[in-house]
């Protein structure tokens, strides 16, 4: 799993297979927004100065540049024009603040997964990425813009504004990918 090198579009598919519901990719997307201020608000708090945050900012759509679909990128570069803005604009509290911060936005995308439960068998996927250290660092990495690409670009996947006796049953499946062909979740 190098984050250099990644099939987007397979990487997108294995997301659907657990996150094929509107709500959980809302409660996600704003759970990662949380996480990433807390990150860059720490850096800001620490350095004082907004070079540090730029440039983290910079190396991340650098990474992402390489694998991502312009569109996806340019989200992902407005997703971090909106974090650094905010760490510059808010007033700031002390380092120790925002990396107790972190927990808690962590803990609330966990818990997202008790109230949205569609999940797809993921064998397969599972032996291309597995757990550790690896899926961490290239899910810490991509998260943003499959969030993005799922709430922005690809509205077909969003299933019926569903409630939760429709959440549980059968019937609420993804739409179709960009490809125009269901996620391949074996």
């Amino acid at each position: 799993m190098n984050p250099l090198k990644v099939n987007f579009p397979e990487l997108y598919d294995r997301h659907l297979c657990r996150h094929s519901q509107f709500g959980i990719n809302v409660i996600h997307i704003l759970a990662v927004l949380g996480i990433y201020f807390c990150l860059y608000a720490i850096v800001y708090r620490l350095t004082g100065l907004t070079w540090p945050l730029l440039a983290a900012a910079g190396v991340h759509l650098a990474i992402l540049a390489l694998n991502l679909p312009l569109r996806v990128l340019g989200g992902t570069l407005a997703f971090l024009a909106v974090v650094v803005a905010l760490v510059i604009a808010l007033p700031t509290l002390p380092a120790w603040a925002y990396a107790l911060a972190i927990y808690p936005f962590y803990k609330i995308q966990a818990w997202s997964h008790k109230v949205y439960n569609v999940e797809r068998d993921m064998t397969e996927f599972n032996k291309k990425y597995q757990k550790g250290f690896a899926l961490f660092l290239l899910l810490s990495i991509y998260e943003v813009p499959i969030l993005l690409n799922y709430l922005v670009f690809d509205k077909n996947n969003w299933p019926v504004w569903s409630s939760p006796a429709s959440r549980e049953s059968e019937s609420v499946q993804p739409g179709s990918t960009a490809s125009g062909q269901a996620p391949q979740c074996p």
